[in-house]
Parts: structure tokens; C-alpha cells; sequence
């Protein structure tokens, strides 16, 4: 028995084959091969066709099917991890109205902290966990605003993941932890936000089906089965946003532990049991994917939107598409802590949560054109990155959440040394290394929905540590030198 997973991301589609009994990964495999485009019409925006997730989606299954020598009766369950707070419009036929307004886009901020102030901060933060912010729900009153006649074409507003289940089995249905990112559920009622959906001036029954996070949340039609090249009537068992997802992928689901990831942004995660939020909601506290009435299992997030799209950036300007992504960590790892002065602001894509929601654009401070060269960028905005970790980790402290033991996959941005060392000396955190994804991780989510595991530990039993990272006593010092003035320098443009 075999379990699929995907990852819809913003940079590619990826799909994960898993071994159910073995709990093994049979095959993987993504695309594009290169990132998938973001349009950007305006400054601030970020826009993606649907249809082009479902394009990559479906060559993805085809070559990880191929790959991994898997049959198309042998699927028992799919998964489906994706990018949060992106906003899918479809009509009463399920065609697509528009190209989705996706996480990055912060043309909504204006609206919805002017609802935060209007609703009242207070009664946002106890029944919301946040601001209405940048997030689904205000970039559908932006639609509202400023498409009155598309608006008026609306039957239904999805999350990205949501799209991609009403592809596959032709229901459009979502979850809690779903309607949470997206800033519509509301904690104390355990309902939909009518004060939400009644300040925008938003009809309930423009909100999906609810399902649950875990369970059968439709079947594979005649027709998606032919495009994807497996066969009809296997069950959707399971979604959640990309970073719910991957904490599950690490199997961290209890209050206080912790997950991060950073892929073209750049996140950590951490669980609780209380429901807290950030006055400033500078990070925010969704539904987790083990959220209950009965039991709290809340995610408290902190992103930062400018983690590994800095990264490919100077890849393809700096290294002129070149040099491979570990010979730029090689190259970062020729030069001290600190950069020999050099600090980068990696905060370049788009309005950061983080600061208030203030887009400040990435910084580079302190280059020195007679001694320093690509090797110092290399290693000043990797530096960079895990700063802004610190930064936002800090403000989880406040909330209760201290990280001791930080899980990842052994992946992206953590393929570096420099990034991970210098993430473990900066939070005096042992980060552990998994041989796991968010593919992966929504093929076991799968299995749990369907009901082929007994329950997360048996899901669990194929989780590999591949690596252990303990700070290094030596550096821990020049480290934090080098992060207040990293704090110096964003201080002077917050």
C-alpha cells in the first residue's frame, strides 16, 4: 500500500511516494525544474495561476509514479500540503475567476488593519488569535473593493490546497485549520467569524464545506484520475497549509515543540496549548492540524517572507547561475562569523509580519569594496536570514514558546552549514535533521486520515534523524556580536 503526498508550493510542485507499511520513500520528484513564476502587476503584488499548479502537480505524479516503479492501482491515499493565505476564486461551474492573490501579495495590509482597529484590537486578538492583517479574508475584501463585478461571479473562496482538492475529487470543501489562516475562524465560538464575514460584507455561503483536517475529504474523479494517471475513487484523506504540514512532517504535534523550515520563505513553528497571541501579531496562532474543541493544539508562526527567494537571488545575479547552491555554501564558509562587517536585511519580498507589516526592502550595510567579495554576500545573507529567525524567535519567547530542540528536514536552506550552525549558535538550540519534506509529510497525514495507521506514532515509525547540530561554545560569542549589529542596522529602517 502505497500513500501519495504533494506540496503545493509558490516555487514548485512536489510529490513524495511512500511505502505504508514500511513507512520508506519510494520516490519524489518536483516541478518545474526551475521556479515557478510570480506576477507581479504592481510594486507589493503576487499573483499565480492555479492552473499551473495543477499542470506542475500532475507531471510531478507522473515522473514520481515512473520513478518509483508504482502502479496506478497500487495508491491507497493522498495528501495535500500547500501555501498559505493565498486566496482562490471559483465560480458556480468550479472555473477559476481570477489568478490567486498568493502569501507574498501585501496589497491587503491597509484593509485589514483597518479593520483591526475598527473591530477593536482586543475583541480581534481574543476571537481571532490576529489582525485580519495581509491575510485570505482581506484580500478578498480587496477582490470586493476593487473587482465588484468578478466579485458578483463568486461561489466559493479557496486556499490553495483547497483548489487542488476540488481538482481531484470535484468538491470544493476545506478545513479548520485552513479557515484559521485565512483569519475566518473564530476561536471563541469555534465557528466561522460572522464579525469577520459581516465587516467585510461577506455571505457565509461563499466559505466551503468544513472537513476535517484528518479523513476522507472527497474520492478521485474518472476525470483527475486520467490526468494524474492513477486510478478513480482513491481518497483524499488529508490537507493542511505548507507549515502546519511541516511540523506534522517532524512530527511535532505536543505543546512546546518546535519546527522550522525555510524554503523561499522562511519559518518557525512552534505548538501550544494555550491560546495566546501577539498584541502586535507580528506572529500569529492558527488552528494546528491536531486541533480539537476538546484539545488546544495551537501553531504559533513566525515568517519571514525573505529566506530562500534572497538565496536564489543572488544565485542568479551574483553567481550568475554558475555556481550550484552548495558551492555558494562552500564559499560562505571561507569567511568568519560576522562577514568581516557585512550585514544583509533579507527582507525584500514583500510586507514582513514580522515588523509590522512595514516593507522595508532587503539591505545590505557595511560593504567594503576593497576587501569584501561574493563570498562575504554568500555568507552575510545566509547570517541574515537566521537574524531574522532570532528576531521573531524572541517575540515567541514573550508568548511562552522557548525553543531547546528545533526540528527540520534536511533540506533547502539547512543543506548549508552555515546556516544551521549558525542557527544553533544564535538560539543556543540543539536543531535536529530529518529525512523528511512536506510531501512526505502530507503522504503520512494520508495515511493517518484514511485510517491506515493507528494513530501518529505508528505514522512516525519511518522518521530518520539524520543529523544533530549542538551550538558551538567557541562562536556563540561572535555570533551574538554580530546579530546586534545586524539588530543595529534593521533598527535604523524600523
Amino acid at each position: 500500500m502505497y500513500l501519495l503526498g504533494f506540496d503545493v508550493g509558490s516555487s514548485s510542485v512536489k510529490a513524495s511516494i511512500l511505502n505504508g507499511e514500511t513507512g520508506e520513500i519510494v520516490s519524489s520528484a518536483f516541478y518545474p525544474k526551475k521556479e515557478m513564476a510570480i506576477t507581479a502587476k504592481q510594486a507589493g503584488w503576487a499573483e499565480q495561476e492555479p492552473s499551473g499548479w495543477w499542470e506542475n502537480l500532475k507531471l510531478a505524479t507522473q515522473e514520481a509514479m515512473q520513478v518509483g516503479n508504482v502502479s496506478a492501482n497500487a495508491i491507497g491515499a493522498i495528501g495535500i500540503s500547500y501555501q498559505m493565505h493565498g486566496l482562490v476564486l471559483v465560480d458556480k461551474h468550479q472555473e477559476v475567476l481570477r489568478p490567486s492573490i498568493i502569501w507574498c501579495d501585501s496589497r491587503a495590509s491597509e484593509i485589514g488593519q483597518n479593520a483591526f482597529e475598527k473591530l477593536g484590537e482586543e475583541r480581534c486578538l481574543a476571537d481571532l488569535l490576529n489582525s485580519p492583517g495581509n491575510f485570505t479574508a482581506a484580500k478578498l475584501k480587496w477582490v470586493k473593493e476593487n473587482e465588484p463585478e468578478l466579485f458578483g461571479r463568486i461561489d466559493k473562496f479557496m486556499l490553495p490546497g483547497d483548489y487542488i482538492g476540488m481538482k481531484m475529487t470535484g468538491e470544493v470543501r476545506t478545513t479548520i485549520s485552513g479557515l484559521s489562516e485565512g483569519i475566518f475562524w473564530n476561536f471563541r465560538e469555534n465557528g466561522l467569524s460572522e464579525m469577520l464575514m459581516k465587516e467585510f460584507g461577506f455571505q457565509d455561503n461563499l466559505a466551503a464545506e468544513l472537513v476535517p483536517t484528518f479523513g476522507i475529504q472527497g474520492l478521485v474523479t474518472d476525470k483527475a484520475a486520467k490526468e494524474l494517471g492513477i486510478k478513480a475513487g482513491i481518497p483524499v484523506a488529508y490537507r493542511a497549509g505548507d507549515q502546519p504540514n511541516n511540523a506534522l512532517s517532524l512530527n511535532v504535534l505536543q505543546p512546546g515543540e518546535i519546527a522550522t523550515t525555510a524554503g523561499t520563505s522562511g519559518v518557525v513553528y512552534g505548538v501550544s496549548d494555550t491560546v495566546k497571541y501577539d498584541p502586535l501579531s507580528r506572529v500569529n496562532s492558527f488552528a494546528h492540524v491536531n486541533h480539537s474543541e476538546t484539545a488546544n493544539r495551537l501553531g504559533v508562526l513566525l515568517c519571514i517572507n525573505g529566506t530562500g527567494i534572497l538565496n536564489s537571488w543572488l544565485n542568479r545575479h551574483v553567481g550568475n547561475e554558475t555556481l550550484s547552491y552548495p558551492e555558494m555554501n562552500d564559499l560562505a564558509a571561507q569567511v568568519p562569523v560576522g562577514s568581516d562587517g557585512v550585514s544583509v536585511l533579507p527582507f525584500g519580498n514583500g510586507a514582513e509580519r514580522v515588523l509590522e507589516n512595514k516593507e522595508i526592502g532587503a539591505q545590505i550595510s557595511g560593504l567594503n569594496f576593497n576587501i569584501h567579495d561574493r563570498r562575504h554576500l554568500f555568507r552575510a545573507a545566509q547570517e541574515g536570514i537566521v537574524f531574522s529567525f532570532r528576531y521573531g524567535m524572541d517575540i515567541m519567547k514573550e508568548m511562552g514558546i522557548d525553543a531547546k530542540v528545533i526540528r527540520a528536514g534536511k533540506a533547502n536552506m539547512f543543506l548549508s552549514p552555515v546556516f544551521r550552525e549558525t542557527l544553533a549558535n544564535i538560539s543556543g538550540a540543539t536543531i535536529e535533521l530529518y529525512n523528511t519534506d512536506g510531501s512526505v509529510g502530507a503522504a503520512r497525514g494520508a495515511g493517518i486520515g484514511a485510517g491506515y495507521y493507528s494513530g501518529f506514532e505508528e505514522a512516525f515509525s519511518g522518521l530518520k534523524r539524520l543529523e544533530v547540530v549542538e551550538p558551538d561554545q567557541s562562536k556563540v560569542e561572535a555570533t551574538e556580536a554580530a546579530y546586534q549589529k545586524w539588530l543595529d542596522t534593521l533598527n535604523r529602517f524600523i
